[in-house]
Formats: structure tokens, C-alpha cells, sequence
């Protein structure tokens, strides 16, 4: 299974955002359920961008070894 990209996830996150704004009298079951996902989104774009920090940081010291 690949993951989805961080872009992708900040966007259903941003979806997220505006179904509550635009929302005049939020059902609180369907609510709930927002916040749910919203929650995974965030809890899975954490852990995504620590990798790729990780990453970041991996490459930073390869190149500080060739100089």
C-alpha cells in the first residue's frame, strides 16, 4: 500500500476546516466522525514528516562526509 502524499493529506485536512466553517448547525455525529479522521490525518502527517526529516537529516550528513 503506498502512502499518500503529505499534500494529499493536508488537503482533506483543509477540507475538513472548511466543512466546519461552513457549516450552520454542525451535526454532532457527523461532527464527531470529522474530528475522527481529522485526528488520523494529523496523527499520519506527524509520523510522515518525521521520516522524511529523517530523511533530510540522513542526507545533510552524506554530503557533510564528502566535502
Amino acid at each position: 500500500m503506498q502512502k499518500e502524499k503529505i499534500s494529499d493529506s493536508l488537503s482533506k485536512l483543509e477540507g475538513i476546516v472548511k466543512w466546519f466553517n461552513t457549516q450552520k448547525d454542525v451535526d454532532v455525529e457527523e461532527g464527531l466522525e470529522k474530528v475522527k479522521e481529522g485526528a488520523e490525518l494529523i496523527k499520519n502527517l506527524n509520523e510522515r514528516l518525521k521520516k522524511v526529516e529523517n530523511e533530510f537529516v540522513e542526507i545533510k550528513k552524506d554530503l557533510a562526509f564528502e566535502e
